[in-house]
């Protein structure tokens, strides 16, 4: 914003690595930095800039360095409405200009992906019934899929089927339909389990075989595999793959730090879900604060994981596990009568109270959240 030609070449150096980072979120189409930087100091009109490019999005900011202080502002601009859609702000010291150049991207990618899928899927919905594909359909899933409850599921999975029966090869679909499945088995939503397990593996396993560069089909067949008893410690690595093919993905972390809390690394799981919440602190990538509570828990920390699941069942009040979690670090806590209401609320959500699946790996893990639930449920186990 100075004008000065150093600080010129640090704004295009910072643009660059925006771009790139943007590029890592495979289903982005990212106009490259030759093209973009075209418009720089014009002062046009954004959607004159969405037109000439063909984009739907416009990210624009500014970068200003003082006294040893960079700020780099950045919003988020709908190019069709001309509706700001997110905007933020980035301060630090330029003692690293290389490590905080590429904070900033990651950060800035990391709470654009949710922010425009979201406006993508709010997009799918208004469009008309009669005018949908498998993208479409995917979307509307999305939709539905957050917050956690099991008529949602139900809808969310309708729609992916959908999805399937249009292209079943649609790797984003394919997983998605798996974590549906997995879902109806661990919250006692499917009467036939055994059916609904079957069909997550192998749903899991086809979008494996058609997205093995697609982060988020490589973290969600992760997970749903590594439920049913796959290897945690190769589950694990294809989240790996999945957060180095694109660092700022959210959900991947939240997945990550799940597989973790499964695999017996609390400490772990709490850092990977703790830069979930950071990277996408407003739109849903899952339920974060159910698994830190249950990382606390595990940690024999019970007053912190209780204000944790607290939290999360006022965000996902249908979510089975964070009651599962809750009334059992009540009943260690001995706080009985409130575990036990904790275990009366889970009842109108489901009647599988003890997981037909225990996916702790960690044999300790496993009795204390047990044990908790058997003295919650008192003499009605």
């Amino acid at each position: 914003m100075s004008g000065d030609p150093e600080q010129e070449y640090f704004a295009d150096g910072m643009v660059e690595e925006i771009i790139t980072a943007l590029s890592r979120i495979r289903w982005l189409f990212v106009i490259a930095r030759n093209s973009t930087l075209g418009y720089k100091r014009r002062g046009v009109d954004v959607k004159q800039v969405g037109r000439e490019l063909g984009v739907r999005y416009v990210l624009e900011g500014s970068v200003r360095k003082a006294s040893g202080r960079v700020r780099i502002t950045a919003q988020l601009i709908d190019a069709a409405s001309g509706a700001h859609l997110w905007a933020d702000r980035f301060d630090g010291s330029l003692e690293d200009v290389f490590e905080l150049q590429d904070k900033v991207a990651v950060s800035v990618a990391g709470v654009i992906e949710p922010a425009l899928q979201a406006a993508e899927m709010r997009r799918s919905a208004a469009r008309p019934t009669t005018d949908l594909g498998a993208y479409d359909l995917y979307l509307r899933a999305l939709v539905v899929l957050f917050p956690i409850a099991k008529e949602r599921m139900a809808d969310a999975l309708v729609l992916v089927e959908q999805a399937i029966a249009i292209d079943r090869h649609y790797g984003p679909a394919l997983s998605v339909a798996a974590i549906c499945h997995m879902m109806l088995v661990r919250d006692g939503w499917t009467e036939e389990p055994e059916k609904s397990r079957h069909k997550a593996i192998d749903l899991a396993r086809r979008a494996l075989a058609v997205g093995e560069n697609d982060p988020r089909i490589l973290a969600d067949a992760a997970l749903v595999l590594a439920h049913f008893g796959e290897d945690i410690g190769a589950m694990m690595a294809l989240v790996d793959r999945a957060l180095a093919l694109n660092p700022s993905f959210a959900r991947g972390w939240n997945l990550s730090g799940g597989l973790r809390l499964w695999s017996g690394q609390p400490d772990l799981a709490i850092d990977h879900l703790e830069t979930a919440l950071r990277l996408s602190p407003r739109e849903p990538v899952g339920a974060p604060l159910s698994l830190i509570g249950g990382a606390y828990f595990f940690k024999r920390q019970f007053d912190d994981a209780a204000a944790k699941l607290v939290l999360s069942i006022q965000d996902h009040p249908g979510y089975p596990p964070a009651y599962r979690y809750l009334a059992a670090c009540y009943a260690h806590m001995g706080r009985l009568d409130e575990a036990r209401a904790v275990l009366d609320r889970l009842r109108t959500i489901t009647a599988l109270i003890v997981p037909s699946d225990l996916p702790w790996r960690n044999p300790e893990h496993r009795e204390l959240l047990l044990s908790g639930l058997r003295l919650a449920a008192g003499e009605r186990t």
